[in-house]
């Protein structure tokens, strides 16, 4: 089992960064996918970005050359750096992992992008 403790949400102006964490519970090494997904009021969930064990990435279209993911393997922990925010990021965004096809998640942490 995999328990994950994401971090790092509040509240930012346009054009402002934030980096949130996910830190695992266990090597993240033994771990297939980790990531991130959003969700907006009324909207579905969305993934964001994700980070394989080998470190390939991907991300959606609508937040390239502004977020970046990357791990941590000795703090067990992967984070996604928000640069350049828009009010349409607002949502609640959860880390999730893959481990052996199941999928785990955290807590969710509030990301508010408004002035």
């Amino acid at each position: 089992q995999v328990q994950l403790v994401d971090s790092g949400g509040g509240l930012v102006q346009p054009g402002g960064s934030l980096r949130l964490s996910c830190a695992a519970s266990i090597s993240i090494n033994s771990i297939y996918a980790m990531g991130w997904y959003r969700q907006a009021p009324g909207k579905q969930r969305e993934l964001v970005a994700t980070i394989s064990s080998g470190g390939s990435i991907n991300l959606i279209d609508s937040v390239k050359g502004r977020f970046t993911i990357s791990r941590d393997n000795a703090k067990n922990t992967v984070y996604l750096q928000m640069n350049s925010l828009k009010p349409e990021d607002t949502a609640v965004y959860y880390c999730y992992a893959d481990k052996e096809g199941l999928d785990y998640w955290g807590q969710g942490t509030q990301v508010t992008v408004s002035s």
